[in-house]
C-alpha cells in the first residue's frame, strides 16, 4: 500500500527494552533483582490479556513479577490493604493497578495510594505534579512517553510543530500535552488538546504537523481530517461488530488507517504502534525504581 511511512512501534520497543535487559543484567550483580506487583480488579478480558503481555515481557527481560486478583466484587478497604502490603514488600519496587476498576472503587484514591516512588504508571499526585512542573525526578505516564518517544526515534521535529491532541483523558491526552510543551528536547511543541465540546474539530486537526488521537471514537479520524503529509498517532483501541470476524467483532483504532494513510507522511500502525512502546517504557519505569532504591 502507498502513502505514510509506517512508525515501527515494535522494533523501537525492541531497542529500549534491549537497554531494559541490560541495566536489569547489571542490577543483578549487585544482588538486586527488579520487582514488579500487578494488580488487577475482577475478569476484564481486555483487563487479563493487558497483565499477560506485560507479565511476558517481565520475563524476557528479567524482571520479577507478581500478579494479586481481587474479585468483581471486592471493595475500596480491600484494594487499599493489598497496595499497602506491597507498598511495605522490599522485593517490589513498582506498583501497577490495572484500569479499569469497579464502580465501587474510586480510582483517585487508588493512585493515590500507591508509594511515589513504585508509582511506575505515573498517576499519583506527586509524579502528575513533577510531570507538570518538567521535575524529571517523577515517573512520567507511560503511553504518553512511549508516544514521545516513537516521535524521536522517528525523526519527528516536535520543536515549534503544531500538535493536535484528539483527547483530554488523564492516562494520554493531559500528560501528553504537558509532555510535549516542556521546555526541552523531543518537546517544545504548540499543543492544541480537543474533546467533544470543541467546536470545528476538524478545522483543527487539518493544521496539525503532530496528530494524536486518544478519544476512544472508532475510526473517527478520516482522511479529509489530515494535513497533507502530517504526522498520525493513532492511540485508540476499540472493538467493533464484525460479523466476518472471529468471535464477531475486531479491533480498530481512532483512525481509518487505510484511508489517512493515503494523505499523512508517516502514521502509527494499530496494533503495533503505540502498544509495545506503554510497555516498553513501564519496564523502563520499573527498572529505574529499582536502581534508585538501590541509591544507583
Amino acid at each position: 500500500m502507498a502513502g505514510a511511512d509506517l512508525i515501527d512501534g515494535r522494533a523501537i520497543a525492541a531497542t529500549i527494552q534491549a537497554d531494559v535487559a541490560r541495566r536489569v543484567a547489571g542490577l543483578k550483580t549487585r544482588g538486586v533483582q527488579p520487582g514488579l506487583a500487578f494488580v488487577r480488579v475482577g475478569e476484564d478480558p481486555a483487563s487479563k490479556v493487558y497483565v499477560g503481555r506485560k507479565e511476558k515481557t517481565c520475563g524476557e527481560l528479567g524482571i520479577h513479577s507478581e500478579t494479586h486478583v481481587l474479585p468483581e466484587a471486592a471493595d475500596e478497604r480491600e484494594l487499599l490493604e493489598l497496595i499497602s502490603g506491597l507498598n511495605a514488600d522490599p522485593r517490589l519496587h513498582a506498583i501497577l493497578v490495572q484500569a479499569p476498576l469497579p464502580a465501587q472503587i474510586r480510582e483517585s484514591v487508588v493512585y493515590s495510594a500507591v508509594l511515589p516512588g513504585k508509582d511506575v504508571d505515573g498517576f499519583h499526585p506527586v509524579n502528575v505534579g513533577k510531570l507538570a512542573l518538567g521535575d524529571p525526578t517523577g515517573f512520567k505516564p507511560c503511553t504518553p512517553a512511549g508516544i514521545r518517544e516513537l516521535l524521536a526515534h522517528s525523526g519527528v521535529r516536535t520543536e515549534g510543530a503544531e500538535v493536535v491532541i484528539l483527547g483530554r483523558g488523564n492516562i494520554v491526552g493531559k500528560p501528553l500535552a504537558i509532555l510535549l510543551c516542556q521546555k526541552e528536547p523531543n518537546a517544545n511543541a504548540t499543543v492544541t488538546i480537543c474533546h467533544s465540546r470543541t467546536r470545528d474539530i476538524r478545522a483543527h486537526c487539518r493544521r496539525a504537523d503532530i496528530l494524536v488521537a486518544a478519544m476512544g471514537a472508532p475510526e473517527f479520524v478520516k482522511a479529509d481530517m489530515v494535513k497533507p503529509g502530517a504526522v498520525v498517532i493513532d492511540v485508540g483501541v476499540n472493538r467493533v461488530p464484525d460479523p466476518g470476524a472471529k468471535g464477531g467483532s475486531r479491533l480498530v483504532g481512532d483512525v481509518d488507517f487505510a484511508g489517512v494513510r493515503a494523505v499523512a507522511g508517516k502514521i502509527t500502525p494499530n496494533p503495533g504502534g503505540v502498544g509495545p512502546m506503554t510497555i516498553a517504557m513501564l519496564m523502563q519505569n520499573t527498572v529505574r525504581a529499582a536502581e534508585i532504591a538501590a541509591h544507583i
